[in-house]
């Protein structure tokens, strides 16, 4: 099995649910994490990413992280310093709409979208509400482009595209599908040489469906010109998502796979979880469970059975702990202060 590994995780893309199963990984086989400076969730985000960020790292004293998978803007060269040169590169993508539906509720409080009342509004006169100056810009505009360490108000050109994929793709070793979360996760898993049960998740930090709302198409399109460079990277990449998978596994063999990949998810969702699925946060009645709530968005969780025995308890709780608290607790674990 692969254990040196850069996730790149791109804002609102399935990329928390990938986070938990790098973290349980990580943690069951003793691997270690490129964490941000003091134990932070992020790597200086917004900023391009530099290896000074990393807790423990030192240029004189370049010491190797088995996991690169918080939050960061990507660039290559100081990734490189902390990381193994034979690291498996990887990301997760979304489809530019449905991304930035989500990024308007979510991030409702940055300064493009505050004044906005609805997506449709900012959509009609996006200049009105968005300045490409504004520190926090990017959530409003390409935000793939964006974490990909790339210019998001960049002029749309064949050529320039061209250059932005095939920067891409000399760096990713694999770009996933997140409408394809669990065709992914069979692809991953091949790749790195893992087994089921190390891909298996619950979706974490997912919102509630009360607040999102159909697109009409002409608001559809909109985002798509918005979003044009998000749009050809996600269009590439899910075209040659689907021909590695006809190159490597063949789609009769996938649809074997996924649907064993849904059994397991299946059988363990009937162990762990009380109810049948995800809960509204004020339904979460353990509170270390809870996921941060953010935006005007509502962040579902999940409650565990009562009852359950201790080790099937920690791998349950493993499952479904946010990102924010699992990453501390690794955090303290891999740091722990060590007696004098």
């Amino acid at each position: 099995p692969k254990t040196d590994i850069v996730f790149l995780k791109v804002h609102k893309s399935a990329s928390s649910t990938v986070m938990n199963i790098l973290f349980r990984f990580g943690e069951m086989h003793n691997l270690t994490f490129a964490f941000p400076i003091g134990g932070g969730n992020q790597l200086f985000y917004p900023r391009h990413f530099l290896a000074k960020f990393v807790q423990g790292f030192s240029p004189r004293n370049p010491q190797r992280f088995n996991i690169l998978c918080h939050h960061m803007r990507f660039l290559q060269p100081e990734v490189h310093k902390v990381v193994s040169s034979s690291a498996f590169y990887f990301s997760i993508l979304r489809n530019p709409v449905k991304l930035m539906e989500s990024s308007f509720a979510y991030y409702k409080g940055t300064s493009a979208f505050s004044r906005a009342r609805s997506l449709e509004e900012f959509l009609s006169q996006p200049y009105h509400y968005y300045n490409p100056t504004d520190s926090d810009s990017h959530y409003a505009r390409n935000l793939m482009t964006f974490d990909f360490g790339f210019n998001p108000d960049g002029e749309v050109s064949a050529e320039r595209v061209q250059l932005m994929l095939k920067a891409i793709e000399a760096t990713f070793d694999l770009l996933l599908i997140s409408e394809y979360f669990d065709e992914s996760m069979v692809l991953l898993k091949e790749m790195l040489c893992w087994d089921l049960d190390s891909v298996v998740s619950f979706p974490l930090n997912i919102r509630d469906s009360s607040t999102k709302s159909p697109l009409s198409d002409t608001i559809v399109e909109k985002i798509k010109d918005w979003n044009r460079l998000d749009w050809e990277i996600y269009t590439h990449f899910n075209r040659t998502f689907w021909e590695r998978i006809d190159r490597d596994i063949g789609r009769e063999r996938m649809q074997r796979e996924v649907k064993a990949l849904r059994e397991r998810q299946g059988e363990l969702a009937r162990t762990c979880l009380q109810g049948t699925g995800s809960v509204a946060p004020k339904h979460i009645k353990d509170s270390s469970l809870r996921p941060l709530q953010h935006g005007s968005a509502k962040i579902l969780g999940y409650n565990l059975k009562q009852g359950l025995d201790k080790e099937t308890e920690h791998m349950c709780r493993r499952l479904v702990t946010p990102e924010l608290q699992y990453s501390s607790a690794l955090y303290k674990k891999q740091f722990a202060q060590k007696p004098p």
